[in-house]
């Protein structure tokens, strides 16, 4: 690493807006990200019965509003009355809008991306299993081309977009519209009884599934082992369990976004590794550590 490198620090991404001050996905997480500093946002979509684009983590509603059911189940209009906001227990300022505007579309977060007045990424994750498959992510790119993305640098006027997804075959349908250089395979170590307890399955239907994530997880590695997506995407403990993997692509030129990295520690450790992005929940306190005698690391 020479002198200019080892000064360099890592692009930070805000992980759902900064989510550990507001709710995650509202416009106060976004509007918060910017005003931190952050260098991109990253965002999770689903696709509503009306086929609009949604800013969410879950399938389900049930987490982060006070609604119930499958987001996919809803149209936009029967998803807006709801609180998406009220369950962080944080109070919004009156400068991040009301309650009610708190749920937001994927065009209106560009538009405060756009307002943003400076350069700025977007991290979209295409969310699987999908009920409308790989329609979701026709449907994005068809609503980015619409707002003025331009395929060929994935660039919409000051915002730099990218997409991931741990899904091998969203990854491999993006590559066929979107630079390599622009895409990012996502990765982690599944492990049975997380999913288990995350999802409420028993011991029969939590394996089965279990296996079918450990054959993705398997096949998105070949994909980032043929450099065939241009971005890594471990999360910061696959980063700490294989070493090996990490240097190995790092050694072939792959871009590295490395989630979701809150710990002091674990932010050395990826300064310390080159990575080139971090995703945080927590881009201020991330910044002022990464940032002495620091320059980004574009």
């Amino acid at each position: 690493m020479t002198t200019d490198e080892s000064a360099a620090r890592p692009l930070v991404y805000a992980h759902r807006g900064s989510s550990g001050a507001f709710a995650e996905h509202t416009r106060a997480a976004y509007l918060q990200a910017i005003a931190d500093g952050a260098d991109g946002v990253e965002c999770d979509v689903h696709l509503t019965r009306d086929q609009h684009v949604v800013l969410l983590h879950d399938a389900t509603l049930d987490r982060t509003s006070d609604g119930t059911g499958q987001v996919a189940d809803r149209t936009l209009d029967e998803l807006r009355p709801l609180d998406f906001s009220s369950w962080k227990g944080a109070r919004i300022p009156d400068a991040y809008g009301a309650r009610s505007e708190q749920f937001l579309t994927l065009p209106e977060l560009l538009d405060i991306l756009r307002a943003a007045g400076r350069g700025i990424g977007l991290a979209i994750e295409l969310k699987h299993p999908s009920p409308y498959q790989l329609g979701l992510e026709d449907r994005v790119l068809e609503v980015l081309r619409a707002e003025g993305w331009d395929p060929t640098t994935s660039m919409l006027e000051n915002i730099s977009v990218s997409f991931m997804s741990f899904s091998p075959d969203s990854v491999r349908h993006l590559l066929k519209s979107v630079p390599a250089g622009a895409v990012c395979q996502l990765v982690d170590d599944v492990i049975v009884a997380d999913i288990r307890e995350e999802l409420g399955l028993g011991a029969l239907t939590g394996g089965a599934l279990a296996n079918v994530m450990k054959a993705a997880q398997a096949e998105g590695e070949r994909i980032l082992d043929a450099a065939a997506a241009g971005i890594a995407g471990p999360g910061i403990g696959y980063v700490r369990a294989h070493a090996g993997t990490i240097q190995r692509w790092l050694g072939s030129g792959l871009r590295f976004r490395v989630w979701t990295v809150d710990d002091e520690d674990d932010v050395e450790k990826c300064r310390e590794l080159g990575i080139h992005e971090i995703t945080t929940n927590w881009p201020a306190q991330v910044l002022s550590q990464l940032m002495a005698n620091s320059r980004p690391l574009r």
